[in-house]
């Protein structure tokens, strides 16, 4: 399932590279796209704001098909306090804003396999594809707005997982 995930994961990565380049993180030194695995990370004391968290929740298969199917959970969290420049009363525009970005980081519903162990990344028989998000309610707590969606990724196993 991790080569599915890692997929799942660089692939909303590339589209938000590609929707939004100036929502980004500075991370261990380094400035990337604004999305991170929370299992690949450090453990955080506060969220970051502005940035997409993807969390893998549960896992499920299905051994009655030629292949396994997996169906794994991913909780996606993202928050903000709007911004500087008007004292965060744009919150609600700004969490508005990164919804409209996730649905179209989500579409289309599917990405090649890739293993991510390899260098470079290399090509599997099968491809990933998944559900529209589920989106929960906005959560308020003190300045900030959040919001998580819930999205069911699937993935054939293949020989050698």
């Amino acid at each position: 399932m991790q080569n599915a995930k890692d997929s799942f994961y660089m692939a909303l990565r590339t589209r938000l590279s590609a929707i939004n380049p100036e929502r980004t993180i500075l991370l261990r030194g380094a400035v990337r796209p604004g999305i991170l695995v929370e299992e690949a990370e450090a453990p955080y004391a506060q969220l970051p704001d502005d940035v997409f968290i993807l969390r893998w929740m549960g896992l499920a298969t299905d051994v009655e098909l030629a292949a396994t199917m997996a169906a794994e959970q991913c909780e996606i969290v993202y928050q903000t306090c709007g911004t500087q420049g008007f004292g965060g009363l744009d919150r609600g525009r700004a969490l508005s804003q990164m919804d409209k970005e996730l649905l179209g980081m989500l579409q289309p519903f599917s990405t090649p396999k890739l293993n991510y162990t390899a260098t470079p990344p290399a090509a599997m028989l099968t491809q990933i594809f998944w559900d529209e998000p589920v989106f929960g309610p906005v959560t308020i707590n003190r300045d900030r707005l959040s919001r998580a969606a819930i999205v069911t990724m699937y993935s054939y196993e293949e020989p050698g997982e």
